[in-house]
């Protein structure tokens, strides 16, 4: 059944076309991944979908009879003074509608009239078991904690639950607002980057939930570990086209460089028979100066070649950052922690210790505040240890990926940052910014212009100018589209240096590090590989807990 369907859609925004002519169909029930660049329209999309943006005349957006529609944007906006468990709690109205009715009935009851008129009974009774049956299908009584379970599952703390909205980070606000769908489940969930600033254990129960979702579910992420685990179809908006593909994200990518090889041998034999019938042309006009014959030959030929539906000569390689970390040697030992201890209200660290070697790629996972970014600032000289002690090698530079981007002066323009980060001229600080993806216009601008993929593409950047040989990144693939992050990753892979990166990004972790260090409870532990044989090492060990 369809759900939602878009016809000749085009979507207009000041002077730029977003998109030209879109067809579309959402099915019941589908699990779609939503892909694209960065500013490719998949935001737009979305709100042309739910009414916010209009198409063009002779476009239509429509929706099956009763379907339902729910929005997550990027950054859910939420009155700042409202208590976020309440908040969350008022997600679905019904269940308070039904609270208050119920109310209304039992009081009612109460009447001694109401025992006096057996029709006027009956019909509150009916009424009151139809509003009970409701209610209890909405969780009852127990959907105070339902909520609280879904708050919690996603990553939430107990702690933040009565906090205003205002005080909470955005990633948080996410939260509630994803939450509030879920309570209400509307037949078509349009998701855009539910997954962002979620941890390992709030992206796996977020999977869960989407793969168990009654109806479809539309999902803009980068995390490409999501899109192979949970979704059904990929539909790609590229330069202002949709193409949908069945499977998951990396069943779209065999199947997609298949298309563009196909399509690109096609175009090659049809060149080659345009140019074919060209050279014919040239040849019969000059035979008709000869002779008349040739020209009905020529007239033949030329309205043949006009007939010809000229294939546009795909594009099998699109324009990437250029991103180079070039590094070097340094000292053997990069960084050592003995024993080290750091509290705040509570203990965070209760005596780390670990060593990494020079060209070591080491990522550190574990929940939400369990005290990654504390780990970081210590590494980095911004904090200090209670106790114990941290060791940088003496001939190691550190470079530091901030997951906020807080290392950018939001006030400084482009060109000013790269050119006091870097001895640069003008000129050539132009040229390495535009490697970066930015435009002529976007150099001279403030940093606090750009998006988070643009931050995050301005930090890379910086790194390189840097010239350090010890990266510590975190959180480097958040605001990063999926073709930069596969630039970051081979980056990394040619880098002359030692990596100590903080993600969540599992298929990111998977293609980048050898080794994990997971803090836990203020303990760090280590394991062999990438995410995936951690993920399997902590599944043999519950097993084996289990069987005793």
């Amino acid at each position: 059944m369809i759900s939602i369907s878009l016809a000749n859609a085009t979507l207009i925004l000041g002077a730029k076309t977003i998109f030209n002519n879109l067809t579309w169909e959402i099915q019941h029930e589908q699990k779609i991944g939503l892909v694209g660049p960065n500013g490719a329209g998949k935001s737009s999309l979305f709100k042309l979908i739910t009414g916010e943006y209009a198409s063009e005349p002779g476009g239509t957006v429509s929706r099956a009879k009763g379907v339902t529609v729910g929005y997550l944007p990027q950054q859910p906006e939420f009155d700042p003074s409202a208590l976020a468990f309440q908040l969350a709690l008022d997600g679905n109205p019904r269940v308070a509608e039904l609270e208050k009715a119920l109310a209304d009935i039992e009081a009612r009851l109460g009447y001694p009239s109401i025992y006096e008129d057996e029709k006027a009974l009956t019909r509150i009774l009916e009424l009151h078991e139809k509003s009970l049956t409701e209610y209890e299908s909405l969780g009852g009584a127990s959907y105070p904690e339902q909520v609280r379970n879904l708050l919690s599952g996603l990553g939430l703390l107990e702690t933040d639950l009565n906090k205003p909205v205002g005080v909470l980070s955005g990633g948080q606000k996410k939260l509630i607002g994803l939450v509030r769908l879920l309570l209400v489940q509307p037949d078509v969930l349009l998701l855009d980057e539910p997954d962002n600033h979620l941890d390992l254990p709030g992206k796996a129960y977020l999977e869960k939930l989407i793969r168990d979702y009654p109806g479809a579910v539309v999902l803009v992420s980068h995390d490409r570990y999501i899109l192979d685990a949970v979704v059904t179809h990929i539909t790609e908006i590229e330069d202002g086209y949709l193409t949908t593909f069945s499977g998951n994200y990396t069943e779209y990518i065999l199947e997609k460089q298949d298309r563009l090889a196909r399509a690109d041998e096609l175009y090659q034999i049809q060149q080659r028979s345009i140019v074919r019938m060209e050279m014919a042309i040239k040849r019969y006009q000059q035979w008709v100066q000869v002779s008349d014959k040739f020209a009905s030959r020529v007239h033949a030929m030329e309205a043949r070649l006009a007939r010809v539906d000229r294939m546009e000569r795909p594009t099998l390689e699109r324009r990437k950052m250029g991103l180079e970390l070039n590094g070097w040697r340094g000292s053997n030992q990069v960084l050592e922690l003995v024993d080290v201890k750091k509290s705040y209200t509570r203990p965070v660290l209760t005596g780390i210790s670990f060593l990494i070697r020079h060209g070591e790629r080491v990522g550190l996972i574990g929940p939400n505040g369990t005290g990654k970014s504390v780990l970081l600032r210590l590494i980095l000289g911004t904090e200090t240890p209670e106790a114990g002690e941290i060791k940088i090698g003496p001939s190691i530079k550190v470079g530091y990926y901030a997951q906020e981007h807080e290392t950018l002066d939001l006030n400084m323009t482009l060109i000013e940052t790269v050119r006091r980060t870097g001895t640069l001229s003008e000129s050539n600080a132009v040229a390495f910014l535009l490697r970066y993806l930015f435009t002529y216009k976007q150099v001279s601008e403030k940093i606090r212009t750009l998006s988070g993929g643009e931050r995050s593409r301005l930090q890379l950047a910086l790194l390189v100018l840097s010239g350090a040989n010890f990266l510590l990144l975190d959180e480097p693939t958040n605001n990063l589209d999926i073709a930069s992050a596969e630039v970051l990753e081979n980056a990394l892979d040619d880098f002359v240096g030692t990596v100590l990166v903080i993600s969540h990004d599992r298929y990111f972790l998977d293609r980048t590090v050898e080794r994990i260090l997971a803090l836990e409870d203020g303990q760090v532990k280590e394991y062999s590989g990438g995410y995936s044989d951690y993920a399997e090492k902590i599944k043999r060990d519950s097993y084996a807990k289990e069987r005793g």
